[in-house]
């Protein structure tokens, strides 16, 4: 009886001592976040998360911004970071760019259930411009052309209506979603597509909780078909137990560290309630839409 209690004791240290051995090559962490917001408050906002990874996973866990999604992109297929939070979009771009050598782990899910978002364009609520049809002949910004909501989804539902180079005046790129919001509000465009959950969370909701506009300076005058959430994601060629570890901390995150939960997923305007495990079917129609869009800049 002796020599099986023995056995099985091993068995177990030795399974938990191979589980742990990605900590010799991955002291460091590194996690990927787009540039959806000022790199300060992007900062901010994520540094309860990674000081919670850096209790849950036992090693350093540093913070990657870049000034624009295709930064992270490249990042991670440099092997210079090891996970990111991406949008669907930007998932896509680095699934193509790497040629499959990035994997979605989870996403987000909602209070009501819901594990999605859409893209809205907005315009300044005084503005009279209410419709698509009172946008022609206006500046329409996008966010940065790796964005989901900011770019590929608004993109590729106007142009089953118009033609969007030709039925606006101009389609520039702001950088962010926030630069495209406060350029609406300051008058630089007409308008701008970025995101919302709901009528109480999106871009528009934060930037007024974070004191950047007012209530009532920018309304959404369209809206898309729901859109998947974006994954957190890993390159595929990270050991299987570092990528089991970080989705299973990540996973626990609301119940183990509420407050981190809260500010990562967007402070007192977030709707979230947790995550969900996710795999790359679900992302696919985001990869074929890029390749559509691709094909239209081509001709």
């Amino acid at each position: 009886m002796k020599y099986f209690i023995t056995t099985a004791v091993a068995a177990v240290l030795a399974t938990s001592a191979v589980a742990e051995d990605w900590k010799e090559d991955y002291q460091v962490i590194k996690f990927g976040i787009l540039s959806g917001e000022n790199e300060k408050d992007r900062i901010a906002r994520y540094t309860p998360f990674e000081e919670y990874l850096e209790r849950e996973l036992g090693v350093e866990v540093e913070i990657f911004t870049a000034g624009a999604y295709d930064g992270v992109i490249q990042a991670l297929g440099a092997d210079q970071i090891e996970f990111a939070f991406l949008g669907s979009s930007s998932y896509a771009a680095a699934y193509t760019a790497t040629d499959g050598g990035v994997v979605p782990l989870v996403s987000r899910v909602q209070n009501d259930g819901s594990t999605g978002y859409y893209s809205v364009i907005v315009t300044r609520c005084d503005s009279g411009l209410n419709d698509l049809a009172s946008l022609e002949g206006k500046v329409l910004a996008f966010a940065d052309p790796d964005s989901t909501s900011g770019y590929a989804v608004p993109y590729f539902n106007l142009a089953k209506e118009v033609d969007p180079k030709t039925y606006f005046s101009a389609i520039p790129f702001s950088g962010s979603h926030e630069a495209g919001v406060a350029g609406v509000v300051q008058g630089t465009f007409d308008a701008a597509a970025t995101y919302q959950t709901n009528e109480t969370s999106g871009i528009v909701q934060r930037m007024v909780d974070k004191g950047m506009i007012e209530e009532g300076e920018a309304c959404a005058i369209w809206q898309s078909p729901e859109i998947t959430s974006g994954p957190l994601t890993a390159r595929a060629n990270l050991p299987q137990e570092l990528m089991d570890a970080m989705t299973k901390a990540v996973m626990e995150i609301p119940e183990k560290d509420p407050a981190a939960f809260k500010e990562m997923s967007g402070g007192e305007t977030s709707t979230q309630k947790g995550w969900i495990e996710v795999d790359q079917e679900r992302y696919q129609w985001i990869v074929d839409m890029r390749d559509w869009l691709k094909k239209q800049r081509r001709s």
